[in-house]
């Protein structure tokens, strides 16, 4: 009985610390944000005294319906996106030869060296209708001088792929690195076509780090507010900018 309390007393002692970061940082914000959504607005953009239901019976106007239409099917288009571009990554990642795996996941770890803000702008840069894309469309014959880039939901898309893609591809990778490849080859000489294999050995395989992938992507581009801001504009507005 002893040693099942001390072991009790270590599980505790070490979860303590995780349970008072989420308890500060994640439980208490959310509830704090959940009050706050029954408190009118005062005219300054601040809070103001009293409770109220009108915020929650607004939510179903139609201009919020309409938002949050946008917001799922923008969502659902990032994810997946991501997952097409990563689980390949993943896959060539993990069957790389042990001396460039590091270099690799470098590559996709790269783009977190730099602000997210910096970033985005430098997408706007990009996306401007002087910007260095239009003018490679332009020349190729893609984009007339009127074509706009900017302030589109297919704007929203694109930057919102290349932000959320690198948190694409590490957990699939991860499940990449654990999976046995010797199954895929098993199923190929069982007669399998390669593609078949992939998906019927290597994806079911991997199935936790495609749910991780899929999760760590579509539940903050929900709540995604900066990228619809700055290159989407009034009509890509969602629910986070609401």
């Amino acid at each position: 009985m002893k040693i099942n309390e001390r072991r009790r007393l270590q599980e505790w002692l070490t979860t303590l610390p995780t349970l008072v970061w989420l308890s500060l940082f994640l439980v208490i914000p959310t509830l704090l944000v959940f009050a706050i959504a029954f408190r009118p607005p005062n005219p300054y953009g601040g809070i103001g005294p009293g409770w109220t239901l009108e915020t929650i019976r607004s939510l179903w106007s139609p201009g919020y319906l309409l938002i949050a239409w946008r917001t799922v099917w923008i969502s659902l288009v990032t994810t997946v996106l991501c997952l097409l571009f990563a689980v390949p990554a993943g896959y060539f990642i993990a069957r790389a030869p042990e001396k460039w795996r590091n270099r690799l996941l470098m590559l996709v770890i790269v783009p977190f060296w730099t602000s997210f803000l910096v970033r985005v702008f430098a997408w706007r840069s990009l996306l401007h209708p002087e910007g260095l894309i239009k003018k490679v469309l332009q020349a190729v014959g893609l984009a007339g001088p009127q074509a706009t880039l900017l302030y589109h939901p297919s704007a929203v898309v694109l930057v919102m792929v290349y932000t959320f893609l690198p948190f694409t591809i590490l957990p699939i990778y991860a499940a990449a690195e654990k999976f046995d490849f010797r199954l895929v080859e098993a199923a190929r000489d069982l007669g399998a076509r390669p593609f078949q294999a992939f998906c019927k050995v290597f994806l079911p395989g991997i199935r936790r780090g495609l749910l991780t992938a899929i999760l760590v992507v579509f539940i903050p581009a929900l709540g995604s507010y900066i990228i619809p801001d700055l290159v989407g504009g009034p009509s890509s507005e969602m629910l986070g900018n609401k």
